[in-house]
């Protein structure tokens, strides 16, 4: 009788998973995997903290990717370092900020006061600014930027906040703190006109006119805080967002010239971004790698970073504790094969260029 009666509920309770899942609510996707590398026996620890980009987030409540960008980046320091690395993801798809500072970075903090982790990475704000696009796009009568600026402050205040409690809490151990900023996702789909109206001009304004340099600023503030505090800066907009090859002449690679530049102010960063270096941006879907040649860096929702090498369990059953030889035992030049082929191998790679070169 309790088999059949759990047969008729967990299909409901299914449905009422997914339909909060659809409403924006969170879902925890942590993950531990272990890179065993053969005759070694040191074994330290990356901890990543953050949302669904950290988490692998592939559209399922239940799996997500075994290497995401910080489990890449495991595969790289175990390499560089001839050791064991474990790789934790302790991370929240669909948390915004305050809710991936708070219930991941604080309530969580055991995971970065342990001994032998070497590494803290996090990634937050990505969640505060899709929801604030959401509900600018959702207006209509006189555009109200303000949901823009709240999302805006709110990554400022939990950025600094997070780097403050990671610098009072990490274990003495640590030898890198890192945060990673924000692509643009869905950079072509926003190139539309909005449905509200400018209170000044009395005309619809253009999306991603709208939204770039909200987001630049966003990303100002990650790597400036970063700056200040101890902390690199993995500077994802530059690498999803511009070609690996001079597109525009300037003598300069583009995924280089979006760089941001440590001690510039936030409005030249602004105005190079959303300006002087516009022509430049791409939509990461496609990602040029040479002038002829692209690969896609984000998945068909059109959010998330594409990856490759399989799937571990992660979501309401719970998450993978795991080990696996690496897919790449040394890296030529410091880049694996497939370094810029997809969206969490190009982040990983990108975290690996800040790696202490010993524990």
């Amino acid at each position: 009788m309790n088999i059949a009666i759990r047969g008729r509920l967990l299909p409901a309770a299914l449905l009422l998973v997914l339909g909060t899942q659809a409403l924006g609510n969170t879902l925890n996707q942590n993950v531990s995997w272990t890179i065993d590398r053969s005759g070694t026996s040191a074994k330290y620890r990356v901890v990543a903290y953050g949302d669904s980009i950290y988490a692998g987030y592939n559209g399922s409540i239940s799996n997500a990717a075994k290497y995401s960008a910080p489990t890449v980046d495991a595969e790289y320091l175990s390499a560089r370092w001839n050791a064991d690395i474990e790789s934790v993801r302790r991370t929240k798809s669909g948390a915004v900020a305050s809710d991936v500072y708070q219930n991941k970075i604080v309530s969580e903090r055991s995971y970065m006061q342990a001994s032998n982790t070497r590494v803290v990475t996090f990634e937050m704000c990505g969640n505060d600014g899709l929801q604030a696009r959401s509900s600018f796009k959702s207006q209509t009568g006189t555009c109200n930027y303000g949901v823009l600026t709240t999302a805006l402050n709110n990554c400022k205040t939990y950025v600094a906040a997070a780097m403050d409690y990671i610098n009072a809490n990490a274990s003495a151990n640590v030898r890198l703190k890192v945060i990673s900023n924000l692509y643009y996702p869905g950079y072509n789909a926003d190139n539309v006109q909005s449905s509200c109206r400018d209170s000044a001009t009395g005309a619809t304004v253009n999306m991603r006119t709208t939204f770039l340099p909200v987001m630049a600023k966003m990303n100002y503030w990650m790597c400036e805080y970063a700056r200040q505090k101890g902390f690199q800066c993995v500077d994802n907009f530059a690498q999803y967002m511009g070609a690996d090859h001079d597109s525009n002449g300037d003598g300069q690679i583009d995924s280089q010239a979006l760089r941001y530049v440590a001690g510039e102010s936030e409005s030249s960063y602004v105005t190079r971004i959303s300006s002087t270096l516009r022509a430049t941006l791409r939509d990461a879907n496609t990602h040029f790698v040479s002038s002829s040649s692209s690969f896609d860096y984000i998945q068909s929702d059109d959010v998330h970073p594409t990856y490759t090498s399989g799937t571990v369990s992660a979501g309401i059953w719970g998450g993978t504790t795991g080990t696996g030889a690496p897919r790449y035992t040394s890296f030529s030049g410091g880049k694996s094969p497939i370094w810029n082929q997809y969206g969490h191998e190009r982040m990983g790679w990108s975290l690996s260029t800040y790696n202490p070169p010993s524990p």
